[in-house]
């Protein structure tokens, strides 16, 4: 997409954000040339700009995050958040003025800094595995996009999409962020690879 900009009389190229779920409750983005994976099952090589795993790795490889803190890896801003005393990760992507948020599972009590350093969310990626936080999140986040994800409990993943008025909605390969939505939330159900 090319953008005018007014103010200043320059031209820009936004590039499309896509998003995928490959391998159970594994997130691959992918925008032009680059990707992130975020929890994968296991560690393995990826051909990823970077990936981000839920729990801290004593001798992290190149190429990924497993401990909180703040990154930047070629314009792409990445806030990994911890929880329970740094045990478990979760993230803040920021890919072309879209700030995606991932939460790990098992999903946690968020406090208000947890929330305050998660900051505005546009896309929400979050885990099954407890509804009532699911839904207690959902609302204090308030993002513009919400993609479910199971994490192996069916049941919990069947009620959160009926909580959220996603139940029998046809779930798709890969999920484009075009233009975020303006009013409302629109979620969504990716296809697990």
């Amino acid at each position: 997409m090319n953008f005018f900009c007014v103010e200043t009389g320059l031209q820009y190229h936004l590039r499309m954000l896509v998003l995928k779920s490959p391998k159970g409750a594994a997130i691959r983005c992918e925008w032009g040339n680059r990707s992130v994976v975020v929890f994968p099952e296991k560690q393995e090589k990826a051909d990823a700009l970077v990936t981000l795993f839920r729990t801290p790795e004593e001798a992290p490889q190149k190429g990924t995050i497993s401990w909180p803190g703040e990154y930047d890896i070629q314009d792409v801003t990445i806030r990994g958040i911890g929880h329970n005393e740094g045990a478990q990760i979760s993230y803040v992507v920021e890919l072309d003025s879209v700030r995606c948020g991932f939460l790990s599972s098992p999903l946690q009590e968020w406090s208000d800094y947890e929330l305050e350093l998660l900051g505005d969310i546009d896309v929400l990626v979050v885990p099954t595995d407890d509804p009532k936080r699911v839904q207690k999140l959902v609302d204090e986040i308030d993002p513009r996009v919400l993609i479910p994800v199971s994490n192996g409990d069916e049941s919990a993943y069947a009620e959160v999409l009926g909580v959220c008025g996603a139940r029998g909605k046809e779930a798709v390969p890969e999920y484009k962020v075009k233009v975020l939505p303006v009013e409302g939330r629109e979620i969504v159900v990716l296809k697990r690879g």
